[in-house]
């Protein structure tokens, strides 16, 4: 072969791995210089998922916050309507603030969970599985506005079953003296 042809043709290689390993070079020098700004840049926080959310928390999941929500529903036996105001859409507004059921109910949230946190604490309690906690339906028991005293049955004397005055002539310390010298 003639000399001039053997140096051109090793030129052609030599070129294309100089080219090669000038492209690997800068593909590299590109990755990393991409890969170290994203690495070291400080994560853009998310927009806030629900709007408007005050005591619960911003993270909670939509399947939780739905549970919260017919919790509500079921333990004062009411609509979504009676803490949310309706739109112009003819749906709930869940963020609007504008009935005060929805100011009442976060209040409420946060006595039940300080109740529970100082009287009914699982990190203090010997045998947690015991405890009962108080929910909305303790005291709502399935009616928005509860009576703030239980009814009076007359056949018992406002006592409860099983709780009834002593028979006349049995001595009771509770009871007034004037009630056990009457025969």
């Amino acid at each position: 072969m003639d000399k001039t042809v053997i140096f051109i043709a090793h030129f052609k290689i030599t070129s294309r791995l100089f080219m090669n390993k000038k492209l690997t070079v800068l593909f590299l020098l590109a990755a990393a210089v991409f890969f170290g700004t994203t690495a070291f840049k400080p994560k853009a926080t998310p927009p806030d998922k629900w709007k408007n959310l005050k005591v619960l928390p911003q993270d909670i999941s939509e399947d939780s916050l739905k549970v919260v929500m017919r919790t509500f529903n079921a333990s004062l036996g009411v609509k979504c309507v009676f803490c949310h105001a309706m739109g112009d859409n003819g749906h709930p507004n869940f963020p609007s603030d504008d009935k005060p059921e929805k100011d009442i109910a976060r209040y409420m949230m946060k006595m039940t969970k300080e109740i529970n946190t100082t009287y009914f604490n699982f990190k203090k309690v010997a045998n947690p599985d015991t405890i009962r906690v108080v929910t909305c339906y303790t005291c709502h028991k399935g009616d928005a506005h509860p009576e703030g005293i239980p009814p009076v049955d007359s056949t018992h004397m406002g006592m409860p079953p099983g709780n009834m005055p002593p028979a006349s002539g049995m001595h009771d310390s509770t009871m007034h003296d004037s009630t056990m010298h009457k025969q």
